[in-house]
């Protein structure tokens, strides 16, 4: 199938590993141009020159902290300064602290509104004049199985990953008509850093070792193992592309199973 990707123009936020990382490299190689960010400028040129050496398709690298206020607004002048347009953005932020909610301060709950909701919030809104500018306009948030099914010890990530669902399917609902697609994708545990952090902390707190978490996690999916940073980049490049042009308000979780209710 050709999923009608090429020479599209893509952001990809939280791109330099991970989730971010594989999504922008598969789309590179259906022959989207990619515009990545991340925070660390060392680790983004890394990704950068990756990305580009292994597809030969031009990637531009924009350091930046999204979750600042400021720094949304900076990228897309940016990216219409040096590109001139923007057909996809995908919203990734990784995740917030862990922890009970007794043991997180305020401070916690700010910066985790700042990450998972606020930035998902301002790259929207400083992207729509290029996306609407294009035929096939399309956006992605990342957000988390834990919308779904609360996840022990991330009661951050489950309140306010929750408030980003709502955010994707009310623009779904007002782009529409403007031909911008908005979907969301729900990934479970997957094959990244932050899974690795996640399921040692979870260690430490049961008294167990990383491997016994893993193991554990594993069992939860019908498949037996948690996912890789490729099999989730196959189903969100899919849902961005024009060959998924009637798909929007969709929260499609990328989870093998591990989410045990019907809807």
């Amino acid at each position: 199938m050709d999923l009608g990707l090429k020479n599209k123009v893509a952001l990809v936020t939280g791109a330099s590993r991970g989730l971010g990382f594989a999504t922008a490299h598969l789309l590179a190689q259906e022959g989207a141009e990619v515009v990545i960010n991340g925070r660390d400028p060392y680790r983004l040129e890394q990704a950068r020159q990756s990305i580009a050496s292994h597809t030969g398709v031009r990637v531009l690298a924009l350091p930046g902290d999204v979750t600042l206020p400021e720094t949304p607004a900076t990228l897309l002048d940016q990216i219409t300064r040096q590109v001139g347009r923007l057909d996809i953005l995908i919203t990734n932020t990784g995740g917030p602290r862990p922890g009970s909610f007794e043991s997180l301060e305020e401070t916690d709950w700010q910066q985790g509104i700042d990450l998972c909701l606020m930035a998902h919030v301002r790259l929207i809104k400083a992207a729509l004049p290029l996306l609407k500018q294009s035929q096939t306009g399309s956006i992605l948030t990342i957000t988390s199985i834990s919308v779904k099914q609360p996840i022990q010890n991330l009661i951050l990530s489950n309140s306010i990953r929750a408030a980003t669902v709502g955010l994707t399917k009310s623009l779904a609902l007002e782009l529409g008509a403007q031909g911008i697609r908005v979907n969301s994708i729900l990934p479970a545990w997957t094959e990244t850093e932050r899974i690795r952090e996640l399921l040692e902390n979870r260690a430490r707190i049961n008294g167990t070792t990383f491997k016994e978490e893993l193991d554990k996690q594993s069992r939860e999916s019908p498949l037996g193992r948690i996912s890789t940073p490729d099999e989730f980049a196959r189903a969100a490049v899919f849902l961005v592309s024009p060959a998924a042009s009637y798909l929007t308000g969709v929260m499609l979780p990328v989870d093998g199973g591990m989410y045990k209710g019907t809807f």
